[in-house]
């Protein structure tokens, strides 16, 4: 049964396009059910013979696999791609693979192309597009009979237009054919309300030689680059202080809800690696692992989506898209601090089931950034995204042959710079928890650390 608002959205979609406008936009909040309302959008058009094929595009191999199965599922129909199947969904990055054999199959035919999370493809033009933008402006507009864009994140943090959208002039805003904020799905119940935990400190010193800094929070120490964030979240200290209240908070929902789970989103995959051992080993906890190295990634998502496993750590894996309604909190450990992805990772954890319980969790560090995203999550388009000058300067666009800066596909190498600072951290039950760095004479001592939760929506009418 469909939601009240996806209802709506496809009655707005039809009308539009039956008055003959060929593209639409629905923004909708992460979890609000964007693929069902699209999906019950190609079954009206095929009923009413609008359209001959439906193709999706999405940012990610999880996200077309769910695509897929919600599809085959609403249309009753093959949606593999395969004969005598309806349509078929594919990843942006094939867009780049397409030969002129694939273009000229669709031409012949009436077709409905959908893009999911369409913020990854930017550009108005092919002198500003990013590779996939190239593709859409280039081929797929001269197949496609009707077009159908998805976002929740309607801003791109490069600030370049999103691909076949229009602005206001001279304001910048984006302009959306339906809105479906995450107020009004709070509101309706149709996802979770967020609250925010950040850890701090109010007492953070360093000293080197002769020198002594105080800093009163994090996001002040880190203000001053004297270490990186990547050298706090990678440190085991760190990592196990993030851990332990993610730890107790999913204890505490499963005894209400038993098979809820928890996501980390870690830095790398060798970090990935280090959260699992400390998750089993020093939580006893049990957790799976996907990155982007695991060719078994798609199943191991699968299967967790209906096991009871606790948690599942991630590397560019499930930022976006991938629905895991379980999913009930999240350790934000990666080293991507952009808006964009902030949201796009809260979204995992705020699609709501049939379960009592339905709180949603996520923890991080106090960082400047993270601070800031928390306290105007009920803002749909921050101010600083606006795209305010159409006409960008070609030495900092992106061109047609820049590669997507989606961070699904840009995932963190390595290992963090630790090897030339020494850090520690101590955290007592019974003592003021405390963390010191020291690199040769350097030192730094971060008392009184502390959790703050935010109310992701103190500041709107919920």
């Amino acid at each position: 049964m469909l939601r009240v608002w996806q209802n709506k959205c496809a009655e707005a979609a039809l009308e539009k396009y039956q008055s003959g406008s060929p593209h639409f936009l629905c923004l909708a909040s992460p979890g609000a059910g964007k693929t069902v309302m699209a999906a019950e959008v190609a079954r009206r058009m095929l009923e009413l013979d609008l359209v001959d094929l439906v193709i999706c595009f999405a940012p990610s191999s999880a996200v077309v696999s769910s695509v897929e199965s919600t599809f085959s599922h609403i249309l009753q129909r093959n949606f593999n791609g395969g004969l005598g199947a309806v349509g078929a969904a594919y990843t942006y990055h094939s867009l780049l693979y397409f030969d002129k054999s694939f273009w000229n199959s669709l031409q012949g035919h009436r077709v409905l192309v959908i893009f999911d999370e369409i913020h990854h493809c930017s550009g108005d033009s092919l002198d500003n597009a990013n590779m996939w933008g190239g593709e859409i402006l280039s081929q797929v507009q001269q197949c496609a009979s009707y077009t159908l864009a998805l976002t929740g994140t309607p801003w791109r943090t490069d600030n370049i237009p999103i691909v076949l959208s229009n602005y206001t002039v001279p304001d910048g805003e984006i302009c959306c054919d339906y809105i479906y904020g995450l107020h009004e799905a709070i509101v309706d119940n149709v996802c979770r309300k967020p609250k925010i935990v950040l850890i701090n400190s109010n007492n953070v010193v360093f000293a080197s030689n002769e020198i002594v800094k105080k800093f009163a929070s994090i996001a002040d120490f880190l203000n001053e680059t004297i270490a990186s964030y990547q050298s706090i979240i990678w440190h085991p200290d760190a990592m196990k202080y993030v851990l332990k209240a993610g730890c107790e908070k999913l204890r505490e929902i499963r005894k209400v809800n038993t098979d809820a789970g928890g996501l980390i989103v870690a830095a790398s995959v060798e970090h990935a690696y280090q959260l699992v051992s400390m998750l089993e080993n020093e939580f006893a906890q049990t957790a799976t692992i996907v990155t982007y190295h695991d060719r078994n990634a798609l199943t191991k998502i699968a299967h967790y989506r209906q096991a009871s496993t606790e948690w599942i750590v991630s590397v560019g894996m499930i930022s976006e898209g991938t629905d895991i309604p379980r999913l009930q909190v999240c350790c934000h450990l990666s080293t991507v601090k952009t808006e964009l992805y902030f949201r796009q990772v809260l979204g995992r954890i705020l699609r709501v089931n049939h379960s009592k319980n339905q709180e949603a969790w996520l923890f991080t560090m106090a960082t400047a950034e993270m601070t800031l995203f928390s306290t105007r999550l009920a803002e749909d388009l921050p101010e600083d995204y606006k795209i305010l000058q159409p006409q960008i300067d070609d030495e900092l666009s992106p061109t047609l042959g820049t590669s997507s800066s989606s961070p699904d596909f840009m995932p963190i190498h390595g290992s963090a710079p630790l090897r030339e600072i020494d850090l520690k951290m101590d955290f007592s039950e019974t003592t003021p928890s405390a963390f010191s760095i020291s690199e040769h004479t350097q030192q730094l001592k971060m008392d009184s650390l502390y959790q703050q939760v935010i109310d992701a929506f103190l500041f709107s009418a919920v």
